[in-house]
C-alpha cells in the first residue's frame, strides 16, 4: 500500500524517531489527529472483539502501542501551543481537542475493554504475568472504575460529557491567561523612573520596545520583566502598576475581554457533579484516590500542622519587613506592591549582597555545564549537546548516555517570549520502553522555563532562585529520562502518584545550596570567578530569609485548593469568601480586595493540581528526608548517588512511591528534615555548618 502523499509530508505522522519540529505546522494537527485515532480505534475494536482473548498479549500489547502513537503526537501539538502559540496553532488545537478528548474518554469508559482487563485478572495466566504486569493491570482496572466504566449506560454518558467540557473549560482558561498575561504593557520613554532596576534588566526592557516596535523601555507581565521591576525599581508607582495589572489578569476587569471567574466556578460545578456520579462525597475524594494521601481530612491535617509550626515565623518575617520599611526606606503602610522591594532591600542591608550581584556569577552556560557534571558524577551519565529539529531557534537538544550508550534525550526551552505560557515545567515527549519485537525506545523530555534571554551580546546570567528553579525541573527531567523500567505504563513519571512526583525536583533544588555545587556552576560574567566563598556565607546565612512567609504562602495556595474541592459547595458558596476564610486561617500578609488570584491560579484549573496543590509541600518532606542521607554519607557521594537512582528514579512507578523511599532510606519519611533545610527550626548544634 502506497503512503499517501500528504501523509508521508506530514512530521506528525509515521514518526521513526525524533520528530522533526521545525517542520510543523497548524495545516497538519486535524489530519494527524484524525489518522493516529482512527488506527487507536481499530487497535480497540480489536482489542475487544469476542473472540479476542483476555491476554497481555492479544489485548494490552497492540492497544497500547496505538495508544502511545497517539498520545505522543497529540503530546507533541499540546506542547507547541504552549511554547509557540500563534492563532492559526490555536485554532487547529481546539479543532482538534473535542475529537482527542472524546477518544481518550471512551477508551477510558470502554466497557467491553474493562471487561477484558477484568479477564486478564481472572484468568490463570494471571499469575504468571511479572509482578510488575500485574500491578499495571490492576491499576488499569482501578482507573477504568474512576473514569466511569462501571456506571450504567446514562451515568456514564454523563461523566464523558464531563470530561469533554472540562477539557474545554480548563483550555480556554489557559488561553484567558496568556492572552491576558500578554495584553499588557507599559511603555517609558527613558529609564529615569526605573532607578534600582540592574542593567541587564534594563537592557532587557529596551530590547523588549525594540522587538515590539516601540521606542524607550517596555516593561511586561513575563517573569523575567515582572519581577526585578517589583524587586528592584524605587518608583512605588511603576511598582504598584505592574502589581495590579498582574494581580487583575483574566479577571471581570478591562471589560472582561479574558475573565476566567464563569469559567472557575463551572469547572468546580462538573468536578463536584463528576465526583458524586462515581460515588465520591466530592472531588478532593475523587482525586486522592490515586495519590499517596488517604482523603482530604489527612491533607487537610497535615497542612494546618505545617501552618502551625511555620506560622511564628512567617509572623516575625513579616513583622521584620514592615519595620524596615518604615523606619529605613520610608514606606508607613507597606502595601503587597512594597513588600518584595522592602524585602530584597532588608536583605541586601542584612546579608550586604543584593540579589542583582549573585546574579552576575550565574552565567547560564556555566551553570548548565557544572548541573550535568554533578548529576554525571552521582549517576553515571554523560551528557551532550546535539544538533536536530527544533520549534524554536532558542532551543537546545541534549542526548545522555552511559558508558557510550544512548540511553535517552532531552530538549531544553528556556526563554520567556511572547506565545509561551509562563512558569516552569518538564513532560514527557517520548516513553522508555521495550517494542514487541524486543527493539528498546529510550525515552524523551521536554524542560521549560522562562528565563530573560541573553541581550545585546551578553551571555544570559540567571538569579540564585532561577538556579533553583532549573535544578528543579531537572529533577523531573532525570526522573523521566533515567528510569529502567520497559513497560510504559510505570516507565518514567508515568503512573506516579501526584503527591510524590515532585520527590526528584525538590531533592535535587538542595543542590544549589551546596559550597562545591555553587562553586563548580558560577563564572562571573566579566571576571571568570566562582562565587567567592565570602559571598557564599552571604547567601547560606540568607537561605532561609523570609521561609516562613514562603511556607505559609503555599500552605495557604493549598489549604484553598483542597478545601474548594472538598467541603465548597459551587451552587451556593463563594470562591473569594473561602479564600478570605483561609487567609484568615493562615496568612499572615493579605492583598487588596481587588487581588484576583483565583483567576490565574493555573495549577489546579488548567493543570494537574486539582486538589492537589498539597503535593509540593507533601513531597517536600520526602525530598529533605532523601537529601539528609546525602548530607550524612556525602553530598556528591556517588554510592549514595546511584542508591538514589536505584530505588527511586529507575523505578518509575512500578511500584509504590512510599515503597521506593523506605527502600532507600531505611525507614518512613520524617519532617524534621523539611523544618530544618527549610529554617523553620534551627538545626542540631553538633550538625549545624559553616
Amino acid at each position: 500500500m502506497t503512503t499517501a502523499p500528504q501523509e508521508a509530508e506530514n512530521p506528525l505522522l509515521n514518526i521513526t524517531d525524533l520528530i522533526d519540529y521545525a517542520a510543523v505546522r497548524p495545516e497538519h494537527v486535524m489530519p494527524a489527529v484524525k489518522k493516529l485515532a482512527a488506527d487507536l480505534e481499530k487497535a480497540l475494536a480489536r482489542a475487544t472483539a469476542p473472540e479476542t482473548p483476555a491476554t497481555w498479549d492479544a489485548v494490552v500489547v497492540p492497544l497500547e502501542e496505538a495508544s502511545l502513537a497517539f498520545s505522543r503526537s497529540w503530546g507533541a501539538i499540546g506542547h507547541l501551543q504552549s511554547v509557540v502559540d500563534t492563532p492559526a496553532l490555536r485554532d487547529a488545537f481546539n479543532e482538534a481537542l473535542p475529537l482527542a478528548t472524546d477518544l481518550y474518554l471512551r477508551i477510558s469508559q470502554d466497557e467491553a475493554l474493562y471487561r477484558k482487563y477484568l479477564g486478564i485478572e481472572k484468568s490463570d495466566a494471571f499469575e504468571a504475568l511479572s509482578p510488575v504486569r500485574q500491578r499495571i493491570i490492576r491499576r488499569e482496572i482501578r482507573d477504568f472504575e474512576l473514569s466511569g466504566a462501571a456506571l450504567p449506560k446514562e451515568k456514564r454518558e454523563r461523566v464523558k460529557a464531563i470530561g469533554q467540557e472540562l477539557s474545554q473549560l480548563s483550555q480556554k482558561f489557559s488561553e484567558n491567561l496568556l492572552d491576558a498575561t500578554n495584553a499588557f504593557e507599559l511603555i517609558l520613554p527613558d529609564e529615569s523612573r526605573l532607578a534600582g532596576v540592574p542593567a541587564e534588566t534594563i537592557a532587557l526592557y529596551r530590547a523588549s520596545a525594540k522587538a515590539a516596535g516601540k521606542t524607550g523601555l517596555r516593561l511586561t507581565l513575563q517573569f523575567p520583566s515582572y519581577l526585578p521591576a517589583m524587586k528592584y525599581c524605587a518608583d512605588r508607582g511603576i511598582r504598584e502598576a505592574l502589581y495590579y495589572a498582574f494581580s487583575t489578569r483574566a479577571a471581570e476587569f478591562d471589560d472582561g475581554k479574558y475573565d476566567n471567574t464563569p469559567i472557575i466556578r463551572r469547572i468546580l460545578e462538573l468536578r463536584r457533579e463528576e465526583a458524586e456520579l462515581l460515588g465520591f462525597k466530592n472531588f478532593g475524594e475523587l482525586s486522592l484516590a490515586t495519590k499517596m494521601a488517604k482523603d482530604p481530612a489527612e491533607v487537610l491535617a497535615f497542612l494546618r500542622d505545617l501552618a502551625k509550626r511555620s506560622r511564628p515565623r512567617a509572623l516575625e518575617d513579616a513583622g521584620e519587613v514592615n519595620d524596615f520599611a518604615k523606619k529605613t526606606l520610608g514606606i508607613d503602610e507597606v502595601e503587597p506592591w512594597d513588600r518584595p522591594y522592602a524585602a530584597e532591600k532588608l536583605r541586601e542591608a542584612r546579608y550586604s549582597y543584593s540579589d542583582a550581584e549573585v546574579k552576575r556569577y550565574f552565567t547560564q552556560n556555566a551553570v548548565f555545564a557544572g548541573l550535568f557534571r554533578m548529576v554525571e558524577t552521582l549517576f553515571g551519565i554523560e551528557i551532550e549537546e546535539k544538533r536536530t529539529s527544533v520549534w524554536h531557534p532558542d532551543v537546545k537538544y541534549f542526548e545522555v548516555k552511559r558508558e557510550g550508550k544512548l540511553i535517552a534525550a532531552f530538549y531544553a526551552d528556556l526563554y520567556a517570549r511572547e506565545g509561551k505560557r509562563s512558569g516552569a515545567w518538564m513532560d514527557g515527549e517520548r516513553t522508555r520502553r521495550r517494542l514487541p519485537d524486543g527493539k528498546l525506545v529510550t525515552p524523551v523530555a521536554y524542560l521549560v522555563t522562562n528565563f530573560a534571554a541573553p541581550v545585546e551580546g551578553r551571555e544570559a546570567t540567571m538569579t540564585h532562585d532561577e538556579v533553583t528553579t532549573l535544578f528543579h525541573e531537572f529533577g523531573h527531567t532525570l526522573h523521566h529520562i533515567l528510569t529502567a523500567q520497559e513497560e510504559a505504563q510505570v516507565s518514567g513519571i508515568n503512573g506516579v502518584e501526584w503527591d510524590a512526583v515532585e520527590l526528584p525536583s525538590q531533592f535535587l533544588e538542595n543542590f544549589a545550596w551546596e559550597h562545591d555545587v555553587v562553586k563548580a556552576i558560577s563564572r562571573h560574567a566579566d571576571t571568570g570567578e566562582s562565587l567567592p566563598d565570602e559571598l557564599f556565607k552571604k547567601l547560606i546565612a540568607a537561605k532561609n530569609f523570609e521561609a516562613g512567609a514562603f511556607c505559609v504562602r503555599q500552605v495557604e495556595f493549598a489549604l484553598f485548593d483542597m478545601l474548594l474541592h472538598a467541603e465548597f459547595n459551587p451552587k451556593t458558596d463563594s470562591v473569594p469568601a473561602l479564600l478570605d476564610a483561609v487567609r484568615k486561617e493562615v496568612a499572615v500578609v493579605f492583598p487588596p480586595k481587588w487581588n484576583r488570584f483565583p483567576q490565574s491560579f493555573a495549577h489546579i484549573f488548567a493543570g494537574g493540581y486539582a486538589a492537589g496543590y498539597y503535593s509540593y509541600k507533601w513531597a517536600e518532606v520526602l525530598s529533605a528526608d532523601c537529601f539528609s542521607a546525602f548530607e550524612e554519607e556525602g553530598v556528591l557521594n556517588p554510592k549514595t548517588g546511584r542508591r538514589f537512582l536505584t530505588e527511586i528514579l529507575e523505578r518509575g512507578s512500578s511500584r509504590d512511591a512510599i515503597e521506593n523511599f523506605v527502600a532507600f532510606r531505611g525507614r518512613k519519611p520524617e519532617l524534621d528534615a523539611l523544618l530544618r533545610l527549610s529554617g523553620i527550626v534551627d538545626a542540631p548544634q553538633a550538625s549545624k555548618k559553616d
